[in-house]
């Protein structure tokens, strides 16, 4: 089967897997009886043929664009019709493509007879396995996220309290404040988050809520940081809950069950392994603690409280891929990165979260991230 994709590589991860570098403008991809080609701008052509990757590269000028230039086309129909040039010259008839391959595109290749089958299955299988470049992001990545999180948490406990809320060099302690620091120091170690999450109090207990607002002496503060490395494109994900001073004693049992959690899924991850299974794992644990979890809830419910969200994701090119660790669960392969995500919540009250990044392997995993669980700081 031929593959075809069309986009840019900032915003298509299956692009950015077979060409590695940031292309803002789409472009086309595609697989052919063993060759793989792009058909690019020739303002693009030159750094795609220096990747060395084994790639055939056509600058449009080869597939007749400049006849095309002439015609006087509006913009939106040379862009049409400059996509069914490519593809024609190419040679495509028909073509795997993945979920996400544009509608419009789609629509006009179909007029012309190519014949194009989602198989996002395919594709995902092709990013599962990272390769040594994307690995090595994903590690960069992460350290950035462990550099903001100590960040973070250096700075709640200098901040003193003044009015019943924190308050840092006579300034008041807010979200806001923390993520501009967040940023800044993703930014010297080369990667960035445009909306990391830091939330406090009752904002905790809602799952990805971004934060706002001033934080008061007693609050429980989640931060949840998901950065792209600058150079790969690639994705980390880190979260850790902070407490400064003492934590109520319900939100410390929370903490502790999930620390326990996560060490009962890492203990389970190998290849062949079923994220949904450990998934499950992770919620008869909390279900034997008390909490409710999707395995204990009523049909149709809609949990607020307890452990109400799947245990973890893949990550790497998008910060959310595939294989899932929830209720519909993938089996694991050597070679995937997955976050491991457990966490407790009450509405009204707060929630907690831990989670840690690993490299599945074949005799279990190895775990990307070094950074502490204190919950008190």
């Amino acid at each position: 089967m031929n593959l075809l994709v069309y986009g840019d590589t900032l915003r298509t991860p299956e692009l950015r897997h077979e060409v590695p570098l940031a292309i803002p403008d789409p472009f086309v991809y595609a697989e052919l009886e063993g060759r793989r080609v792009v058909a690019i701008s020739a303002l693009e052509a030159p750094r795609v043929e220096a990747l060395g990757a084994g790639l055939e590269v056509y600058p449009y000028e080869e597939l007749g664009v400049d006849e095309l230039l002439r015609a006087g086309l509006d913009a939106y129909t040379f862009r049409d019709e400059l996509a069914k040039r490519v593809v024609r010259g190419l040679g495509i008839e028909q073509a795997a493509v993945p979920r996400a391959f544009p509608l419009g595109v789609a629509d006009e290749l179909r007029g012309i007879g190519v014949k194009l089958t989602v198989d996002q299955e395919l594709f995902d299988a092709r990013r599962r396995v990272k390769s040594e470049h994307e690995l090595a992001g994903i590690r960069r990545a992460q350290r950035a996220a462990e550099a903001a999180m100590a960040e973070a948490r250096d700075l709640l406990p200098r901040a003193e309290p003044q009015d019943g809320l924190l308050a840092l060099d006579g300034e008041p302690l807010t979200c806001e404040l923390v993520k501009e620091r967040l940023r800044a120091t993703l930014l010297r170690h080369g990667a960035f988050s445009d909306t990391p999450i830091v939330s406090h109090g009752a904002q905790t207990a809602v799952g990805h809520e971004l934060g706002s607002g001033p934080i008061a002496a007693s609050d429980v503060v989640l931060l949840d940081l998901f950065p792209q490395d600058l150079e790969s494109a690639c994705f980390a994900d880190l979260t850790r809950t902070f407490v400064v001073g003492e934590a109520p004693a319900e939100l410390h049992r929370a903490h502790d069950l999930c620390l326990e959690a996560l060490e009962l899924a890492l203990g389970g991850i190998r290849a062949g392994v079923n994220g949904g299974d450990l998934h499950r794992r992770v919620c008869a644990f909390f279900g034997e603690h008390g909490y409710p979890t999707q395995l204990t809830k009523a049909e149709g419910e809609v949990l607020r409280d307890g452990f109400f969200h799947g245990l973890g994701h893949g990550v790497g090119l998008a910060v959310h891929e595939a294989p899932s660790l929830g209720l519909v669960g993938q089996e694991l392969v050597a070679g995937d990165v997955v976050a491991i995500e457990p966490g407790l919540y009450r509405h009204g009250l707060g929630g907690v979260r831990v989670e840690d990044l690993v490299l599945v392997t074949d005799e279990g995993c190895e775990v990307l991230t070094e950074f502490p669980y204190d919950l008190e700081v």
